[in-house]
């Protein structure tokens, strides 16, 4: 079962993480073996995915935490 990319980032809303962070945190809601995919792409793991949605601009940074980075909701297709 492959899950949309769209719910890692719906996870991220109200939260900062860094990229370790971010990874336990996918890794603990949605298993350390699971695959995603996106409009775009697919069969990614969890790493793929948090580079990918970083390339395409999906986090901005956090106000909380300078050295973290949160989601950008203006970035989220609502499909």
């Amino acid at each position: 079962m492959s899950i949309h990319g769209h719910e890692v980032l719906r996870m991220m809303d109200g939260n900062s993480y860094t990229e370790a962070s971010l990874l336990n945190a996918i890794n603990d809601k949605f298993g350390a073996d699971a695959r995603f995919h996106t409009c775009s792409q697919s069969d990614m793991n969890a790493e793929q995915l948090i580079t990918f949605l970083k390339a395409k601009g999906k986090f901005k940074p956090s106000v909380a935490h300078e050295s973290e980075f949160t989601v950008d909701n203006k970035k989220i297709c609502k499909h």
